[in-house]
């Protein structure tokens, strides 16, 4: 939507550290993160830098009413937004690093999905590590963890080091083909059993 990618432009110039992008992700690229989530039962969806509700409308099309849907939001205008956009969605305007209590918060042991649409490569060494250890730390034995990265960020020191960070956490990291339908291209990992 155009009045989304203006929003997204406007707060990525705020703030280009905690946005990360310059537009909302791309239905092709919102279909290739969301793939690991469970077609049955009621499954707990944690939902990490939703920023204007791509991956966020993607989750909510797959449980179709099914499951508890949180999503955790640093940035309180886009928080505001997701609210409103949709009510069904437990929305936390917060840190993910909080992730552990915000659970506890709602009586939930452990989430199965964890998705992500935080700028990991844009995050320091310490940053990534501790967000990635509140992801490894909340999801059950058999939960999946996924992300994405933009391709131009192959090369570059933190994308490298959270790549291997995920291998250090997770017993298996698969990670896609190019999505070539987003601007810019990506890719997606999709991360599974916590170590």
């Amino acid at each position: 939507m155009p009045r989304d990618t203006a929003l997204f432009l406007g707060q990525f110039m705020r703030s280009p550290a905690t946005i990360g992008a310059l537009a909302p992700s791309s239905q092709r690229l919102a279909s290739a993160v969301c793939a690991p989530l469970p077609e049955r039962g009621e499954p707990i969806v944690v939902e990490l830098g939703p920023g204007t509700g791509s991956f966020t409308a993607e989750i909510q099309r797959r449980l179709d009413g099914r499951g508890h849907h949180l999503a955790i939001e640093l940035n309180s205008r886009l928080a505001g937004l997701l609210a409103d956009r949709f009510p069904t969605v437990d929305v936390v305007e917060g840190d993910a690093a909080a992730l552990a209590s915000l659970l506890s918060e709602r009586r939930i042991r452990h989430a199965d999905v964890v998705v992500s649409g935080l700028p990991w490569a844009a995050f320091p060494d310490e940053l990534q590590q501790c967000l990635l250890g509140a992801v490894a730390d909340s999801l059950g034995p058999a939960g999946a963890f996924t992300t994405f990265s933009y391709l131009h960020a192959i090369p570059l020191p933190p994308a490298r080091r959270f790549r291997a960070l995920l291998a250090e956490r997770f017993e298996e990291v698969v990670v896609s083909r190019t999505v070539w339908r987003n601007a810019p291209p990506a890719f997606v990992f999709h991360a599974r059993r916590p170590r």
